[in-house]
């Protein structure tokens, strides 16, 4: 007979003794179960004693996550929480180096424990923590030079212990002093510091800047971003990682007026440095650093915002300069005088030449910027090429402007929509996503990356106006090809402006008509009525074969992220269906998993039948919650929560939009609902146009009738039947 649910057979271990095999019993307080457990050893206070899951986390076992504990776990006693952080905190004050530094050791690794980390909090260890770092450290400094990995890796525990305990949210960023902020900023200011407290006082930084508007303005006073800038050019990538949440965190909470100057003056930096060390090493970039750069890249692209949305003012005589200087280089023109010739002739000479510029507002072209977007960006990216690619502007005009009306390539109006096209393809105003890695290693090598991209971007245009062979009605057609030539280009990730304008060359226009046939090959439409009638019969069975797939997926189970407020310290937790699809076995987990984590390593269970209803996007109540998340579009579209008995929830965030598509439609298949999801629509065309043509495979080249063949009519007689009797 199987023993009851609520009794887990564990083993506890006590320092000195030999393990005890155990029953415990989960409906006993777990009070009188360590009582019980001490009174086995002859210990006594037992209230001084807890038990810890002894594996590298050495948790507590409380009220809360004792459920967590399985059938074969192995258990420690150990002293309370509180009798741990009393210890500790007496400790760490010792006047021997050797016991301080062995006792900060214990306190970094106790500190990810929220049971002990209240405990500790309670005694005012933060503060004793920060005066630490503000004065007390200073102590040591005359034995630095003598001592100098002692030094280092007291220091480091230090600050482990410090972000540790401050990520358990308990106490407000705001309490700390200016003092404690100058000391942490000064070990990233020095040029020689140990990598450890580099990297822990980093970390700090970040969460200040983060969680506090009050601490950004202080920490902007203590940290420039040149002083940041020496850390990229090292070979760690954890350090580079760090510093560029630094730096990210530090333009995400800059007034506007100042994130303009900082981001361009970073951006100047990064791409003489940061490129070199970075985007160039033989190391591989990790999912963090990416996403790093992926931030760095939005927080770029989102300065053009403000010059997007402004509109071009007719009667400023600054902006209108800024068109006669793009005549004046175009046509090698100086500006006349005001007594040269007659104002009709001078204003029938500025409509032709603004004629062959391709405006298309011959007689006042700013009325042509008044559009939004992109505005003055569209402007603004006109002079640059006109400026620094002078030849290249110079020839496409000219070669427009030889060319008959209809066929000529207008360089201001494709110049105002490239610039739209282009923010559009960036994202450019949009915010950051929590999840994404798609960074553009190309925008990273030029101070003036996006004015780059303009440029060849332009060229393109004109390159394929010509071998289209278009007209001035075909305007909206060459756009659409070159979106399409841009997008594919980007695909490949190209690491330099040079790749990429290489990648662009070789997918021309006649290139483009061969990838489309080529898709339109594999995508073959048929419409003839029984070819229809044919794609409904085989329809459901390919969408029972769709569920069965997604159903078998969510029996193989995926790895969710729980969002916290610090990204490198993420929690994981891992779901999956049984293999009779009538319960969700779900646990949280330390890291990540490599494979598919086992159903009896999984402690909390949810009957299927249990499940009322599957929520998704912004009614999920976990995204009601967390107000920084309403504001992400991506995070929204990855949430989604079920709903079960007594109004309870299950809430996830997908990791992609694959696996936000693979779960819920394979929740709805259980709840016999719809599979709506655009993969399910996806797998279902791609799935019926193969079927389709294996089942019309021995009727190629055959015409297929609208109607069917009229059936013969009955034989006068059946004698012609063989019998096989």
């Amino acid at each position: 007979m199987p023993p009851p649910a609520d009794i887990v057979k564990v083993a506890i271990e006590w320092p000195g003794a030999f393990p005890k095999l155990m029953e415990i019993d989960q409906k006993k307080p777990l009070s009188a179960i360590i009582k019980e457990v001490c009174e086995g050893w002859s210990l006594g206070n037992h209230e001084n004693f807890a038990l810890q899951i002894a594996d590298a986390t050495n948790f507590y076992i409380t009220e809360k996550n004792r459920n967590d504990i399985k059938n074969g776990s192995i258990l420690r006693l150990t002293t309370s929480p509180y009798q741990t952080a009393v210890q500790l905190h007496e400790r760490i004050q010792s006047s021997s180096m050797d016991a301080k530094l062995e006792a900060l050791k214990d306190l970094a690794n106790a500190s990810r424990d929220i049971t002990f980390a209240q405990e500790f909090i309670n005694l005012d260890g933060i503060s004793l923590l920060t005066q630490m770092v503000e004065s007390g450290t200073e102590r040591y400094q005359k034995l630095q030079k003598i001592m100098k990995p002692c030094f280092g890796d007291l220091l480091s525990f230090t600050l482990t212990a410090f972000v540790e305990l401050m990520d358990h949210g308990i106490v407000s960023w705001d309490t700390f002093s200016v003092a404690f902020i100058k000391k942490i900023a000064s070990y990233v200011n020095k040029s020689a510091m140990d990598t450890a407290v580099l990297q822990r006082s980093l970390a700090i930084l970040e969460s200040m800047v983060l969680n506090s508007q009050d601490l950004y303005h202080k920490v902007a006073q203590e940290i420039t971003i040149g002083q940041l800038i020496p850390h990229l050019q090292g070979t760690d990538q954890d350090i580079q990682t760090y510093t560029i949440a630094v730096i990210n965190a530090l333009f995400l909470k800059a007034p506007e007026e100042k994130r303009q100057v900082r981001l361009q003056d970073a951006h100047t930096i990064y791409c003489t440095s940061f490129h070199l060390n970075v985007i160039r090493s033989p190391i591989p970039i990790n999912d963090e650093m990416a996403h790093q750069l992926y931030v760095l890249q939005v927080l770029t692209f989102n300065l053009l915002e403000d010059r997007m949305m402004t509109k071009m003012d007719p009667q400023d005589q600054a902006q209108r300069d800024i068109i006669f200087e793009l005549r004046r280089i175009a046509f090698d023109v100086e500006c006349e005088p005001n007594n040269s010739g007659s104002i009709e002739k001078r204003k029938s000479m500025y409509t032709r030449d603004y004629k062959k510029l391709g405006f298309i507002n011959h007689v006042n072209p700013a009325v042509d910027f008044t559009q939004i977007p992109p505005g003055m960006l569209a402007l603004d990216n006109m002079l640059y090429f006109a400026k620094h690619h002078q030849d290249a502007y110079i020839r496409i005009v000219l070669e427009n402007s030889s060319r008959e009306d209809k066929h000529e390539c207008p360089f201001g109006r494709s110049s105002i929509e490239l610039t739209k096209m282009l923010c559009e393809i960036l994202k450019v105003g949009e915010l950051p996503s929590e999840n994404c890695h798609d960074f553009h290693p190309m925008f990273f090598t030029h101070d003036r990356s996006f004015e780059e991209f303009f440029c060849i971007c332009i060229q393109l245009l004109n390159k394929t106006w010509k071998e289209m062979r278009a007209t001035s009605e075909d305007f909206n057609k060459v756009m659409q090809v070159v979106r399409e030539q841009i997008m594919r280009a980007l695909t490949l990730k190209p690491n330099s402006l040079d790749q990429f304008k290489s990648r662009l060359q070789n997918l021309s226009y006649t290139e483009i008509l061969k990838i489309r046939q080529s898709e339109r090959m594999n995508q073959e439409d048929f419409q003839s009525r029984p070819i229809l009638e044919l794609r409904e019969k085989i329809q459901p069975e390919i969408m029972e074969l769709i569920k069965q797939q997604r159903l078998n997926r969510l029996c193989e189970g995926t790895c969710f992220r729980k969002i916290s407020s610090r990204r490198r310290q993420d929690k994981f937790w891992y779901c999956r269906l049984s293999p009779n699809h009538k319960v969700l076995h779900y646990g949280d987990l330390e890291e990540s998993p490599q494979g598919e984590v086992p159903h009896d390593s999984l402690q909390d269970k949810l009957p299927v039948a249990d499940i009322k209803a599957v929520i998704t996007g912004k009614d999920c109540p976990h995204m009601k919650e967390k107000g920084a998340l309403k504001q992400n579009k991506e995070v929204l579209e990855l949430a989604f929560s079920v709903l079960y008995e007594s109004d309870e929830y299950l809430n996830f965030i997908a990791p992609d939009k694959h696996e936000y598509c693979v779960w819920t439609d394979g929740l709805n298949a259980l709840l016999g609902k719809e599979m709506t999801s655009d993969y399910t629509k996806s797998d279902m065309d791609t799935l019926l146009s193969m079927e389709m043509k294996l089942r019309l495979l021995d009727l190629e080249n055959i015409q297929i009738p609208e109607a069917p063949p009229p059936i013969p009519k009955e034989p006068s007689n059946y004698d012609f039947v063989y019998d096989c009797n």
